[in-house]
């Protein structure tokens, strides 16, 4: 008995050992789902002050066993997301008799008892993540590999998980083939924020705006589907929605021209071969990533020639006045603008302000930019001091081929023998300069033999880890990856800031002739290093022999707003979080005459968010435009034009303007007041549309001008004219102003929000039934308020329904509820509702297509596209119930003719079509791009609405006399 008691007590011993042992593995999991999982369910990294990085790296030890026990390397979810979705749908419950989910969204407006920013107009760190944006945690996209013991529990797991894998492994490669064959398409990334659906989405998404990399159509489905290719050999008791990136070990589901020269088992190299789109870049990773394994790739000591300790700061002086002294012997300067967009008008103005017939001007027009690319030709084709490079690059926020146009344009200058220039300044279109060109030359004359580059000034190596620069990257398939760590040269000190300079040709030329040993190790560094041009130049200059001609002022002034700026909007092409300037408004036009430092340019200006800046400092530097000029408070801006083909447009986008040109030609047809015999204004509508311009009048959004082809009846000849196609009030506040609510100022439905600057940037809502469409609310300042927002699609099915409460000092809300797709066509009514009174109410249109895939849609097509949700039913939990109380009657007729109207194709399709736009947009006005039969109808250069009518400040005319075009 004593000797079976002693065994049972040492059993029950090692059973609470064992258990204690997977608990604690348990525990290390948990703490890793919740870890990767922050950032992507909204946290906006405001913890307190607390920097989560820093949290992971006390953890650290514990991941990598972690992530091999739970069988997955990138994103820990699993059972214990399955946990967390079963208590949201618990937390998700319609509320009795209300029937509401209770999102509770936050808004992402300013909160008075948050610390102001200070403000310093000598923050220039250009995209980097920022001094007082300490809560971005930059290591979600993998973990960082620690030389941390492990404990002994997560050993073994990690030890059995390895056994597991090599198993799999065997398995994988007799499945390569297939996976070949079947690798994920280049239209899903499989990128890790996703939306999920209402009974999944956690609260924090919500309050976040839930707009994190959400704008993919189909992401998440394409994302699942990717994976089930690339995962098919992994874990196979995951759960069957469950998101996760290839294991570590193998690579079966990933398809190379040629195998790997070595073993890939790096956790972000794996998850960013499991994300990228083609073989070729796969491919490309694979040899990166072994070569850097294998000491080949990365320098590890450089040669500093630099003969001072620390870092050099000349001190310059400036003088408001130094332009009275003009020099005998003034710089040449040599502009290169990095432009794309189609911001033409915008383009054309700043280079009249910089212009001078004394300086050269060498300009890059994205490759994916061939409408501004076709301007800025014809722009050079006008001066002599104006080329346009004869190669282009489709360059990245943050990527390696930033630096590469850089250093070929320099090379580029450099050989231009008949250009003598002193100075290298760069220049994208969303500048403008605050000083004029002569105080310009006077201050760089005085200075010509100084380097003006604006460095971090603080902590070096936080620096370097808030930049990433101890991260190996590389840019393929326009993206970013982030494919795991490395160390810092030895033998110099790494520097950095902004990526906006003004370089002497001395510096210039050493960069780009230079085999020195610094040189070349750099350009080596900086080839595989995310945001290169804010550092490369910056540590080439403080450990060359050029060091003691650098001034740590890159003499510009960027508008940065952290709060607004620093949202990770670029994680769909970069694997980091960064920041972005905000656009100028004129309430900060008093910054540009600051005197505290020589400042020159500014940043970012953007017309068609507010051109009345512009305008401003316009009148400031060169005097106001003549009382009569006209256009002088419009503004346009191409969205298509015909040399682009139709295919650049989406299929949503071609239905519209279709149908908007259409609608030009009945009201052309309407004025001739009802007489059926005249035929002189009466067109048929021929071809696609010509171009399609968004127009402004006083930095207000005024409607879409599209230029088209028409024949006219009575003559049989073909005209062209521009509609001009201007949206109707949509927003209607039901609670009279001054009453018990009245904190409600607007609300908007629309697609492409911009946190930053905070508005729709797809203007007027051109929305269709594939498009995942978002809600957005103004809101003033007052106590603390909950609405509930109820959206009806155009049948009387309520199709979501959830709270939203509204901060004391909330400016916006947003929230995009994750509706099934198609969304039915038709008008769609939003209601906000306050105690369940109505507050506000706004319509918006999705509209059917006529065209699939560029072609008039087939019947097949549309009722795929144009019959609602599978079983009417947009999300998970039915609203039904919620009819009766909002008094939105069942209609059995409006669903009916729902499903004939889906059947509809031709001309049928387009009456339906035109009907609803109809109830949205009105025709403003017409007029003739050309000669006409149609006797009241005006040519288009006499109305000032058109884009053909005259524009004088963006005009370019012939160099005066002394040198200047404005």
């Amino acid at each position: 008995m004593m000797v079976g008691g002693l065994c049972a007590r040492r059993l029950a011993r090692r059973s609470r050992s064992a258990l204690i042992v997977a608990l604690t593995v348990l525990l290390v999991q948990t703490l890793i789902v919740w870890n990767f999982s922050s950032l992507d369910s909204g946290e906006d990294r405001e913890n307190g002050g607390v920097n989560v990085r820093e949290k992971r790296d006390r953890v650290a030890g514990n991941k990598a066993a972690a992530a091999a026990a739970a069988g997955s390397d990138y994103f820990q979810h699993g059972g214990v997301q399955q946990q967390q979705q079963q208590q949201r749908r618990r937390h998700l419950s319609p509320p009795p008799g209300k029937g509401t989910s209770r999102h509770i969204q936050q808004p992402d407006g300013f909160y008075s008892h948050r610390p102001k920013e200070k403000s310093r107009v000598d923050s220039n760190n250009e995209n980097s993540v920022p001094k007082d944006f300490e809560n971005i945690d930059n290591s979600n996209f993998g973990a960082r590999s620690q030389p941390h013991r492990q404990p002994a529990g997560a050993a073994a797991a990690g030890k059995q998980r390895e056994r597991e894998q090599l198993q799999e492994n065997a398995h994988a490669q007799r499945q390569q083939q297939t996976w070949r064959d079947n690798a994920p398409s280049p239209g899903g990334r499989g990128g890790s924020n996703e939306v999920l659906s209402v009974g999944h989405r956690p609260p924090a998404a919500a309050a976040a705006g839930g707009d994190n990399d959400a704008s993919r159509p189909g992401g998440s489905r394409q994302h699942e589907a990717n994976q089930q290719l690339i995962g098919q050999s992994q874990h196979r008791h995951q759960h069957p929605r469950r998101r996760q990136a290839t294991a570590a070990a193998p690579l079966g589901g990933v398809a190379y021209d040629e195998p790997p020269k070595c073993e890939i088992a790096g956790k972000e190299a794996v998850s960013a071969l499991s994300r990228a789109k083609s073989r070729e870049c796969r491919q490309q990773i694979a040899e990166v990533y072994c070569r850097h394994k294998e000491g080949q790739l990365m320098p590890e000591a450089v040669t500093r020639y630099c003969p001072l300790e620390g870092k050099a700061n000349a001190n310059v002086q400036w003088d408001e006045d130094s332009v009275e002294s003009f020099p005998s012997k003034p710089v040449r300067i040599a502009f290169v603008l990095v432009v794309h967009g189609r911001a033409s008008r915008q383009f054309h103005r700043l280079f009249k302000a910089i212009y001078h017939s004394s300086h050269y001007y060498y300009i890059h027009v994205d490759q994916r930019s061939d409408y501004l690319h076709r301007q800025v030709h014809s722009l050079a084709a006008q001066y002599s001091n104006v080329r346009v490079t004869p190669w282009r690059m489709a360059t990245i926020w943050g990527g390696a081929s930033l630096l590469t146009m850089y250093l070929r344009s320099m090379a580029d200058l450099l050989a231009m023998r008949d250009w003598s220039w002193d100075f290298f300044i760069n220049l994208s279109a969303a500048d403008y300069p605050i000083r004029t060109n002569n105080q310009l030359v006077a201050f760089l004359s005085k200075y010509r033999d100084m380097n003006f580059i604006k460095s971090h000034g603080r902590d070096n190596a936080r620096f370097i880890r808030k930049q990433g620069l101890d991260r190996l990257f590389f840019e393929c398939d326009k993206h970013m990856w982030r494919l795991g760590d490395r160390k810092i040269p030895e033998g110099i000190s790494v520097d950095g800031g902004s990526d906006w300079f003004l370089l002497n040709r001395m510096f210039i030329e050493y960069v780009i002739n230079s085999k020195d040993d610094l040189v070349i190790n750099m350009k080596r560094f900086y080839a595989y290093t995310l945001l290169p041009a804010e550092s490369f130049f910056h540590t080439v200059l403080e450990n060359s022999a050029h060091c003691e001609s650098m001034v740590d002022n890159n003499l510009r002034i960027t508008n940065w707003n952290r709060k607004l700026g620093c949202k990770c909007q670029y994680k769909h092409i970069v694997d980091w979080c960064g920041c972005s300037p905000n656009d100028f408004k004129p309430a900060d036009f008093h910054r540009f005459q600051q005197t505290v430092r020589p400042t020159f340019f500014a940043r970012k200006f953007e017309a068609s968010v507010n051109q009345e800046i512009v305008n401003q400092l316009d009148a400031y530097l060169f005097g106001p435009f003549p009382p009569a000029t006209p256009s002088v408070n419009s503004y346009w801006e191409n969205v298509y034009d015909e040399p682009d083909g139709v295919g650049s447009l989406s299929d949503t986008q071609l239905t519209y303007f279709h149908s908007f040109s259409r609608l030009g030609l009945a009201r052309a047809a309407a004025s001739l007041q009802g007489n059926p015999k005249d035929h002189s204004c009466r067109y048929f509508p021929m071809g696609h549309p010509v171009s399609v311009q968004l127009y402004f009048q006083s930095d207000q959004f005024q409607g879409y001008l599209v230029k088209h082809h028409a024949t006219n009846l009575a003559t049989s000849k073909l005209e062209t004219m521009e509609t001009w196609v201007a949206p109707k009030k949509s927003f209607k506040l039901m609670s009279p102003p001054g009453g018990t609510f009245s904190r409600l100022q607007f609300a908007e439905i629309g697609t492409e929000w911009d946190a930053k600057e905070r508005l729709f940037r797809n203007l007027g809502g051109l929305l269709g039934p594939a498009d995942e469409v978002m809600g957005m609310q103004r809101w003033s300042k007052g106590p603390n308020v909950t609405v509930t927002v109820v959206w009806i699609d155009p049948t009387n099915v309520i199709a979501a329904t959830y709270d939203i409460l509204i901060d004391a000092a909330a400016e916006f809300t947003h929230y995009r509820p994750p509706l099934n797709q198609p969304l039915r066509p038709g008008v769609w009514s939003v209601r906000i509702l306050h105690h369940w009174s109505p507050v506000a109410e706004m319509s918006f249109l999705i509209a059917p297509l006529a065209y699939s895939r560029h072609q008039p849609i087939r019947q097949e097509d549309t009722l795929k596209h144009h019959n609602g949700p599978a079983k009417n039913s947009y999300m998970e939990q039915s609203f039904h119930g919620l009819n009766p109380a909002l008094n939105i009657p069942v209609s059995p007729g409006r669903v009916e003719q729902a499903k004939r109207n889906a059947a509809l194709t031709g001309p049928e399709l387009e009456r339906w079509s035109d009907g609803l736009v109809g109830e949205l947009w009105e025709a403003a006005d017409v007029c003739a791009a050309g000669s006409t039969a149609c006797p009241v109808m005006q040519a288009c250069v006499k109305n000032p609405w058109s884009s053909l009518s005259p524009d004088p400040k963006s005009h370019l005319g012939t160099p005066r006399a002394d040198g200047r075009i404005r």
